[in-house]
């Protein structure tokens, strides 16, 4: 959303339930505001304080007696004009009344797709689920797709597709694909000759963008005469060779982990009073453990301004309170407490670079090794050279800096599978059905293909709705954004198997 939008305009998209980041999209309170933009810290905001943000423009109108100083109090009275309270929730509801928190189970979730599109009520909260179905594929092998020139990363790819009996297919410049429709064609080619199954991309870490992605989706889908990806896709990701390595190796070492062997954990985010999508969506995932035996614990991190909102009932339950970007007391060493144990890590919540669900990067365990990560969060996955512009603020007013995506940080400490997205998510309606497909024994390639298809499919995309055009490269949001999902990880690993598999030695 531009940031010369009027404040009005900007008050009536945000309530009227925009969906993206987990479709958690009220306004940030006035003391997060605050925080972020009272640089000298004197509990007032100046006009070059908040200049080149969204308030901006914002400002004149808060200063409502041209002292050219906004306290928090005009803030306040502002927003109330338009029907806003000091937390970003709207006004009417007794604020000391805790807010009802529902879990419906999993099978309540309404399943969409393009004849059956979410309802309003579904959107604001997120409460539905992308319908998805296995699309054939014709090939057999496995493809390696890169165009890595050094002898460390090529060692490693070397090995992985000695593994699975594959190819490599290098290309000089993957970032090139999307404007260089010869070179376009000419994999395409390469890909049908090959019989490709399997296409494990990896991108050297300043070709890995979202028109590369765009560009990939773009290759898969015409291989033949259908829309949809054609074959089974993953990235295979890392900031460096060593990290690289032990990708590739773990992968070549694993074997499909016995569903007893499951140990998730959810990690949920609440921001206010009133915004418990997230947790909600943490209850729901605990109870659909629950009804196949599995304990799912549950860290619920809480901002300060989320002191009345509903928490989760039962055990294993960590509640939590952020400030800033830190966590307060004994909270301190929790995240890393939840993540040790945990083979599956599942995060629901806001998200900048660096930070999925207010567990910042650096709050990671050092090592992660054989751990999955799936984030629903926006920039979980962001690329360290992006083609689109810049955006100053993530959903749920989160500063945006330049630091390493989340799912990078997992890779390199060691995890085996993450997914997330490079721009702004849709959260839980994306990332449950690739939950639900590796916990249901597929590969990761095959959850994958399978979600990127139910998108195609739900928006009825065809081969040049893409790639970013010349256009659209200068915009913060683009249509395409649906389609920038990622997933770590080697296509052909199979995380879990498949029920009444028999048991195999494990990793």
């Amino acid at each position: 959303m531009s940031h010369k939008l009027a404040l009005p305009l900007i008050l009536f998209i945000l309530l009227a339930g925009q969906t993206v980041c987990c479709g958690q999209n009220s306004l940030p309170s006035v003391t997060a505001i605050l925080q972020q933009h009272d640089t000298d810290q004197d509990g007032l905001l100046t006009a070059s304080e908040v200049k080149g943000t969204k308030y901006q423009r914002q400002f004149s109108r808060w200063d409502a007696d041209k002292s050219e100083r906004v306290s928090k109090e005009e803030i306040v009275r502002f927003r109330a004009r338009f029907g806003i309270a000091a937390d970003g929730s709207k006004i009417g509801a007794n604020p000391r009344r805790q807010p009802k928190l529902t879990i419906p189970s999993i099978d309540a979730i309404a399943r969409v797709d393009r004849n059956n599109p979410p309802q309003r009520q579904q959107a604001r909260n997120s409460e539905y689920i992308l319908k998805t179905s296995a699309h054939p594929v014709a090939g057999t092998r496995y493809v390696i797709l890169t165009d890595h020139t050094s002898d460390g990363f090529l060692d490693s790819l070397q090995r992985l597709a000695k593994h699975h009996a594959g190819v490599i297919l290098k290309v000089e410049d993957l970032s090139s694909l999307d404007s260089q429709p010869a070179k376009l064609a000419a994999v395409r080619l390469q890909l049908i000759e090959s019989k490709a199954r399997f296409v494990a991309i990896a991108p050297r870490l300043s070709s890995y963008s979202e028109n590369t992605v765009l560009a990939i989706w773009e290759l898969l889908s015409t291989l033949d005469d259908d829309p949809q990806l054609d074959a089974l896709p993953g990235f295979l990701l890392a900031s460096n060779e060593a990290s690289f390595a032990k990708l590739v190796d773990q992968s070549i070492a694993w074997k499909p982990q016995d569903r007893a062997d499951l140990k998730p954990v959810a990690i949920s985010q609440v921001p206010n009073s009133t915004e418990t999508r997230s947790l909600q969506k943490a209850g729901i995932l605990k109870k659909m453990f629950a009804k196949q035996k599995v304990t799912m614990p549950v860290l619920a991190i809480y901002k300060p301004q989320a002191s009345a909102a509903p928490k989760l009932d039962g055990q294993n339950i960590w509640n939590v309170t952020r400030r800033g970007k830190r966590f307060e007391g004994s909270d301190a060493m929790v995240p890393e407490s939840a993540i040790k144990p945990a083979s599956l890590v599942i995060m629901h919540g806001h998200g900048t670079p660096g930070m999925s669900c207010s567990v910042d990067i650096d709050h990671l365990p050092k090592r992660l090794d054989g751990k999955i990560f799936l984030t629903g969060s926006c920039f979980s996955a962001s690329p360290t050279n992006s083609d689109l512009p810049a955006m100053r603020e993530a959903p749920g007013g989160y500063q945006i800096e330049k630091r390493d995506a989340f799912t990078l940080r997992a890779i390199d400490s060691g995890a085996v599978v993450a997914f997330g997205h490079q721009r702004l998510s849709a959260g839980f309606p994306h990332l449950f059905p690739v939950l639900e497909s590796v916990i249901g024994g597929k590969t990761l390639g095959q959850s994958y293909q399978e979600l990127i298809n139910g998108l195609i499919d739900f928006r009825q995309a065809k081969s040049g709705d893409f790639i970013l055009g010349t256009a659209e490269l200068k915009k913060t949001r683009v249509p395409q954004n649906r389609f920038l999902y990622i997933l770590i990880g080697d296509p052909a690993l199979q995380p879990y198997q498949k029920s009444g598999e028999v048991s195999r030695s494990k990793k």
